[in-house]
């Protein structure tokens, strides 16, 4: 089995986030950056599953631009068998990235696609589902635990609900998308990213997939959350109820 891992290059979530002056997006310049950490986790059950004979070969993919290759490099040190990225001068919003997405895994031929259920930096969480139905493929999201059956005709995936767990079974080939919970992403070693620096980067663009890509959205302005307000403390638990009727929860 063939899998593909698409790898977002993010802000590293270790990072207090500023915005721009003028509020029209966020400051990057100067600012540490990494692989989205759920594409890491999705990159990480890959390579185990390669490592247990399940997987034949793991391809790392990125669309962006010169920055990303410093992802895919990453993905390289941690044991890809390949690297390619999509070239693209812009960020690309869900639906045209699972475009792009769809005629690589349709180039490469591949049986599955585990991915990280979304990106810290747009928390969309639409990429993987855009992905399965765009290629008419079974979907298993917000995974927990994967576990194929001895032929690999289908994968049993348990997903983390707002109920709980629940298991569905996927018929290959399918999208997978990985949550936090299902794997603790490798440390590459020293050597493997020394030999990282000097291995091929496949680069790829919309002409060569017979794509046509264009963003459909467009963002008018970014502003921060609104501060917490400080809480009070009530003398009882009538003078609660009435505090909660006055703001209509209760009635």
């Amino acid at each position: 089995m063939r899998f593909c891992v698409p790898v977002k290059r993010v802000i590293d979530y270790r990072v207090h986030v500023q915005l721009k002056p003028d509020a029209t997006g966020v400051l990057t310049n100067g600012v540490k950056h990494a692989m989205n950490p759920f594409d890491e986790i999705a990159l990480e059950q890959a390579l185990r599953l390669r490592e247990q004979g399940i997987a034949t070969e793991v391809h790392a993919v990125a669309v962006g631009d010169d920055a990303s290759d410093e992802t895919l490099r990453s993905a390289l040190a941690m044991g890809a068998d390949k690297a390619v990225r999509i070239v693209s001068n812009e960020p690309l919003q869900p639906f045209p990235l699972a475009q792009c997405f769809t005629a690589f895994v349709k180039r490469m031929d591949a049986s599955c696609v585990l991915m990280g259920k979304q990106a810290i930096d747009d928390d969309c969480n639409q990429t993987g589902q855009l992905l399965a139905g765009l290629l008419g493929w079974s979907q298993g999201t917000f995974a927990s635990e994967i576990s194929f059956s001895e032929d690999c005709s289908s994968a049993s995936v348990t997903r983390e609900i707002d109920g709980g767990l629940e298991t569905v079974l996927c018929q290959m080939p399918a999208v997978i998308t990985a949550d936090l919970r299902l794997c603790e992403p490798r440390l590459p070693s020293l050597p493997n990213i020394m030999k990282a620096k000097s291995k091929p980067i496949e680069r790829l663009t919309f002409e060569e997939l017979e794509v046509s890509i264009h963003n459909t959205l467009q963002v008018s302005n970014y502003r921060k959350p609104p501060l917490r307000q400080g809480g009070e403390v009530l003398p009882s638990f009538d003078a609660l109820i009435e505090v909660l009727k006055s703001k209509g929860v209760l009635s």
